[in-house]
């Protein structure tokens, strides 16, 4: 797998990207984050391609985009992580997750801290982001779709992981 940054080659594979109804409860669509993407340039929208297919979709967004769940101006949020249903249970999620640090590090090396807003109910979610490395540190927000819990991954523990 590798993550790449979005471009208009890979407009088809976010056009056939498929959501249930059940992930659109929690995250926007990869064909919205990119029309965001076109007009905020602190909006980074990323593939998580594994051979010819499109399996994890998420944007990156910096500056403002973080600034409602972390006072650090060095933090990037991660909003509208995804994953293909087709792709559901295969392990993409985890490895693409596995693969952020180092992405992050390469292509933003000014951060120096990965944070994102998981809703409250999305149970599984939290799971995940917490089996690779993301902690909870208590803070809470509203979100449009519901309580939020925020966790943060430092990348200085990059290399303890």
């Amino acid at each position: 797998m590798e993550l790449v940054f979005y471009e208009e080659k890979f407009f088809d594979l976010v056009a056939n990207y498929i959501l249930t109804d059940e992930q659109l409860n929690y995250t926007d669509t990869p064909q919205a984050c990119v029309e965001k993407q076109k007009e905020d340039s602190t909006r980074h929208s990323i593939l998580a391609i594994e051979n010819t297919s499109l399996v994890t979709f998420f944007t990156l967004h910096e500056k403002d985009g973080v600034t409602p769940y972390s006072e650090n101006t060095a933090a990037i949020l991660v909003r509208a992580f995804s994953t293909d249903f087709r792709f559901l249970g295969q392990g993409y999620a985890k490895q693409a997750l596995k693969l952020l640090p180092a992405f992050v590090e390469t292509h933003f090396p000014h951060i120096n801290e990965i944070v994102l807003a998981v809703n409250a109910e999305n149970m599984a979610a939290q799971h995940l982001y917490k089996k690779c490395g993301f902690m909870d540190e208590g803070i809470r927000t509203i979100g449009k779709k519901g309580e939020l819990f925020v966790m943060s991954f430092y990348l200085s523990r990059i290399n303890r992981l």
